[in-house]
């Protein structure tokens, strides 16, 4: 069984810093993603996920974030299962990024 890995936002910087084929999901709701959000993320909802899936790399890391860290475990879980290799979970979620980025 696939699983997923818990990442901080420090991590998720520095992963960043250091390659430019990481994916971000954001599974906020579209008001909450379209007022701010982390750049280069997609807003993930049930209506755009089966075509995500179709057309995401499966082999780049692929991160996922929601509004406090708990709800982005279990899209995590699920989009392991689906066949990527490298996900993770954003600890604290868009909460926590927008601490470091007000």
């Amino acid at each position: 069984m696939s699983s997923f890995k818990h990442l901080s936002v420090n991590e998720l910087i520095q992963m960043q810093t250091e390659s430019n084929d990481i994916q971000i999901v954001d599974i906020r709701d579209a008001a909450s993603f379209n007022a701010k959000h982390i750049q280069g993320s997609v807003n993930l909802s049930n209506e755009n996920l089966a075509g995500f899936i179709a057309s995401a790399d499966m082999d780049k890391p692929l991160v996922v974030v929601c509004y406090h860290g708990v709800s982005s475990q279990g899209a995590a879980g699920y989009l392991a299962e689906q066949g990527f290799d490298n996900v993770y979970s954003l600890s604290g979620g868009f909460s926590a990024w927008g601490q470091i980025h007000p």
